[in-house]
């Protein structure tokens, strides 16, 4: 400033030296741009740092959400899961009504109440309205099928909803039978397509078969909750179901169960289930027409972030899962650590900013330095950012996966495939008890020497142990412990930082393998009861089958024999314990202290004996006890289904024990199943020995019986119908030819002693017999109505015709047909009785002969005539302008023949005059002779004219007529009164009264002569 001040006023004289200021401007633009330069250096910095903050920040947020979608993908999977699980076992329960109904040729409504009493559906399966079952009706047997169920004390009982269907499916029981469940009893699910669908479904796959959506009977009158229905069929015993033909004939009914859906999804997925909204549709297509069900926000899923369509099949059906997570579950979302990156960098990059802006102040040089060392500091400072990132998301990832490990329901060992354990978690101590002073960790042979002590069979452990793991290698092996205990094996290949590790996982299936094992502990025995085993095998089996899945546990089944005081019960099966003991239980009384058994048999209740030394029930079977090695007993009532106690079912240990409540439930198990077993077998014993006695009376009836089979005739005669055949019997009486046809359908397969000796047969020949021996061509007209009435299904029938011996011989036979009961849609099984009754035929005619007959004459006598005349009567009265006439006939001077040539030439002239009289028969007139010398004959459709002539005609001729008597030639005459027959008479003697008064009137003008005709 001092300088310039010359050159300022030098300035004022000389113009060029005015130029000189300018320079200085250079130097405070250099100024402006230095003071400028921290300031965007400063701003630069800032921005990289807010820029690398932003960068960390959405790199955690995307971790997280990551996590997050993994867990919410892990929930709905298991959410799935869960449902499948809950529908499996629903299905098992319906097997096991399946299995009620296979094990019995006809479940009563008693029986099948107190199965599903023990089941507790409401308490242990949620969703389930009850467990009922439909009974397959065909139309013709609908009427009898209300008709019993009325008479099994239902009244009011009908097939919903009314009108004439080809077939029902009648809900006839159900379970609870209460509440709103009553409306289901009667409802027919043929009569709806969607029940039709799944019933037809389960009937043709013999599988488990799912309905669609639809509205439960039980919820008419109000608003219906979505539900659907799950079915197994139910085929007749005996009868093949391995085609879906055969299943077609087999089918009896179905077992099913009707679910609501929002009470079955009801705490689907546990506590974290909740955290996710579920929307279950039917189908694979999500319309709101098709939604089922609703967990959650209704109809927000479209606003949520995390979603997922999972799709099922149940039961042959398809559902879908529209799965999302509520404001709940997003909450989980781990933001601290993003937040921890956003505030550390907000906060770095403001120092930095400010230190940036401190040092650029100084000098250039300085600058530049401090700019080196900023750079160098701020690459540092981010790397150990990154480090720290790093090792933080590594912590939370082990952290992570030890949780998930220390939870997991699995044991899980992580080698390197090389004999050095790398990883394991508690689950596997637990499962394998390796104590706590055992390592883990490290070198592995004391553990496997602790894990092969324990295996029943180490080889396929062993055999799993490969020295080199391989690449997307998988191998499952199945471990049996020596504790009774099963474990699943999975090995498994994974990559581990830059090589391979072997991943084991461990799993507790027990409790599965002893439910298989029971399960198939009870088809044995179910398969025993239906092939008629002895008793002693079925029960055996039902022992060794508890055994089998409960090590430890020695089991033995008493029957109970007598009643009262005499009442004893003796040993049934008992495999396990030793003879001795058998020997002395065998016999014991059914008393209160009788040991544990004859005390639950007397009392009818449980009785556990905890320990056997010193209980008052063992008095004096102490040392028995000792010597068998038996230290506790528990003792159950075995029952049948009227309640009545049939022995007991008791479980022994070799240690004091006190049953748990799964112990509980499964003696009360092993009891029913017991007297199940017990009451079947003895029914199947009383059915065999009821099929030998009804062999014996079949062999050796003095009634002639066939055994037929008319199926393939029912099957021609189907034919027939599809063809358009209405009237089979009309149909056939015009085709003879038609008729021989399907008569050579019929088989005979089993005949009596008493049919061969009917037919001439030597031996049973079956060959040789054929319908023949039952309707011979002669009797086509009774194997018409016999075929009409079976075919219209008619399941007696009964008729006269006849039947050809083997030697040709053409008998008259009287003929019963009987269709045995399950056999009348097939006809497979006829029984035919056959009476010979030709001699009776003739005996008959014989005794009708003479009955009806005059037995000097031939002609018919006055009661056979006035039944004719009886007859005549009633049809005049039924066509009034029809006619009718009755003559009387009394031979001239009859006394004086037998006065002169006897009474022999006497009973001659009575011949002679009924000879005449047939001469001059009409084909439609009756001859009768009255008593003595009075005939009559009966005139149909003749009027008095006609009736008139005839008389004259007839007088004519015997007064024409000359009989010879003892060598001299005789005339006789005769005296005709003539009658009208009136509709209006009260009897047909009021007609032969009127004729015998005209005849009364020709023998008094002189004889010979015809009387007037009397009309009234």
């Amino acid at each position: 400033m001092v300088r310039q001040a010359p050159a300022t006023g030098a300035a004022t004289d000389r113009a060029p030296p005015m130029d000189p200021p300018a320079p200085p401007a250079a130097p405070r633009t250099g100024a402006r741009l230095g003071r400028l330069g921290p300031l965007l250096l400063a701003a630069l910095v800032l921005a990289l740092c807010l820029g690398l903050t932003a960068q960390l920040w959405r790199a955690a947020r995307r971790d997280a959400g990551a996590a997050l979608r993994a867990d919410f993908d892990f929930r709905a999977r298991e959410l799935v899961n869960s449902l499948a699980q809950r529908m499996a076992t629903y299905t098992q329960v319906l097997r096991g009504v399946q299995g009620l109904f296979a094990s019995s040729q006809q479940v009563t409504r008693a029986e099948f109440d107190n199965y599903m009493r023990e089941q507790a559906l409401q308490a242990q399966f949620p969703g389930v309205l009850g467990i009922g079952y439909m009974a397959l009706v065909e139309a013709d047997a609908r009427a009898s099928h209300i008709a019993q169920v009325r008479r099994e004390g239902y009244p009011n009982y009908t097939i919903a909803p009314p009108g004439e269907r080809a077939r029902y499916a009648p809900v006839l029981y159900l379970a609870p039978f209460s509440g709103a469940n009553l409306r289901a009893f009667g409802w027919d699910g043929w009569s709806e397509p969607l029940r039709r669908s799944m019933l037809e479904q389960a009937r043709d796959s013999g599988q488990a078969a799912m309905s669609g959506k639809l509205a439960l009977v039980q919820d008419r009158g109000a608003a219906p909750a979505p539900a659907f229905l799950v079915a197994l069929p139910v085929y007749r015993n005996g009868m093949p179901h391995a085609s879906l033909a055969e299943r077609g004939k087999a089918i009896r009914g179905w077992v099913f169960a009707p679910f609501r859906m929002d009470e079955l999804v009801a705490g689907l997925g546990g506590e974290r289930g909740a955290e996710l909204a579920v929307e279950f549709y039917d189908g694979d297509t999500v319309t709101r027409e098709r939604r089922l069900a609703a967990r959650g926000e209704d109809g927000a899923r479209a606003a949520l972030a995390l979603t997922t369509e999972q799709r099922i099949s149940i039961a042959g059906h398809r559902w879908t899962l529209a799965i999302g997570a509520l404001p709940a579950f997003e909450a989980q979302l781990q933001t601290e650590q993003a937040r921890a990156i956003l505030f550390g960098g907000l906060t770095a990059s403001a120092l930095m900013t400010l230190l940036t802006w401190l040092l650029a102040r100084s000098s250039a040089q300085a600058r530049a330095a401090l700019g080196r060392a900023r750079a160098l500091t701020d690459e540092l400072e981010r790397g150990q950012q990154r480090l720290a990132g790093v090792a933080d998301g590594a912590q939370r990832a082990q952290a992570l996966l030890r949780s998930v490990l220390d939870s997991t329901i699995d044991g899980v060992l992580v080698d390197d495939g090389a004999r050095t354990v790398l990883l394991s978690n508690p689950r596997f101590r637990e499962l394998w008890s390796v104590p706590q002073r055992l390592e883990v960790l490290g070198e592995d042979r004391l553990l496997l020497e602790h894990l092969q002590a324990q295996l029943v069979h180490p080889a396929p452990f062993l055999y799993s142990r490969a020295p080199q793991p391989q690449a997307a290698q998988e191998q499952r092996e199945l471990l049996r412990l020596k504790d009774g205990r099963f474990i699943e094996q999975f090995t498994r290949t994974v990559r581990l930082n830059a090589g391979q590790a072997r991943l084991w996982s461990f799993r507790d299936i027990t409790e599965r393998k002893q439910i298989e094992q029971r399960e198939r502990s009870h088809r044995h025995v179910l398969e025993l009861l239906a092939r008629g085993a002895p008793l002693h095998a079925i029960l055996e089996a039902v022992v060794l089958g508890i055994e089998a899945t409960n090590p430890g546990m020695l089991c033995a089944i008493l029957l109970q024999e007598g009643e009262g005081e005499w009442a004893r019960l003796v040993t049934g099966a008992a495999p396990s314990l030793p003879h001795e003991f058998n020997q002395a239980m065998h016999g014991v009384r059914v008393a209160y202290g009788a040991g544990s058994c004859g005390t639950a048999a007397f009392s009818g209740s449980r009785v556990i004996v905890e320990q056997i030394d010193g209980h008052p029930f063992w008095d004096g079977w102490h040392a028995l006890a000792a010597r068998a090695g038996l230290a506790s007993c528990w003792s159950e009532p075995v029952r049948g289904a009227s309640g009545k106690v049939l022995g007991s079912f008791a479980i022994y240990h070799r240690q004091a024990h006190y049953p748990s409540p799964a112990n509980v439930v499964l003696i009360e198990q092993a009891a029913q199943l017991a007297g199940i077993a017990i009451e079947q077998a003895r029914a199947a014993q009383a059915l065999r020995i009821g099929e030998e006695r009804f062999r014996s009376l079949y062999d050796h009836a003095p009634v002639a019986l066939w055994e037929q089979d008319w199926s393939a005739l029912r099957a021609a005669v189907s034919v027939l119908e599809a063809n358009g055949v209405g009237e089979l019997a009309a149909y056939l009486a015009s085709r003879p030819a038609e008729v021989r046809r399907l008569a050579a359908l019929v088989r005979v397969t089993d005949v009596n002693a008493a049919a061969l000796a009917q037919v001439g047969a030597a031996d049973k020949e079956l060959s040789l017999l054929g319908l023949a021996q039952v309707f011979a061509d002669a009797a086509q007209p009774s194997f018409i109505a016999a075929l009409a009435a079976l075919a219209g299904g008619a399941l007696h029938f009964g008729c006269e015709g006849s039947f050809v011996r083997l030697d040709g011989v053409l008998r008259q036979n009287e003929v019963t047909m009987l269709v045995m009961p399950g056999h009348d849609q097939s006809l497979d099984f006829v029984i035919v009785s056959t009476l010979d009754i030709t001699e009776r035929k003739r005996m008959n005619a014989e005794l009708t002969l003479l009955a009806t007959t005059d037995f000097l004459t031939g002609l018919p006598n006055r009661r056979e005539f006035m039944a004719r005349l009886d007859e005549e009567l009633a049809r005049l009265q039924r066509n009034l302008d029809d006619s009718a006439a009755v003559l009387m006939l009394d031979i001239d001077h009859f006394k004086s023949v037998n006065d002169l040539y006897g009474h022999a030439a006497g009973d001659a002239v009575l011949r002679h005059m009924a000879a005449l009289m047939r001469a001059n028969q009409r084909k439609v007139d009756t001859l009768g002779r009255m008593g003595g010398e009075e005939f009559a004959v009966l005139l149909p459709a003749a009027g008095p004219q006609a009736a008139q002539a005839y008389a004259e005609r007839l007088r004519h001729s015997v007064e024409r007529s000359l009989l010879t008597l003892d060598g001299h030639q005789v005339g006789i005459t005769v005296s005709i009164g003539i009658a009208r027959v009136l509709p209006g008479d009260a009897s047909a003697d009021a007609a032969l009264i009127r004729a015998d008064q005209a005849l009364y009137s020709a023998k008094q003008a002189g004889r010979n002569r015809v009387g007037a005709p009397q009309a009234a």
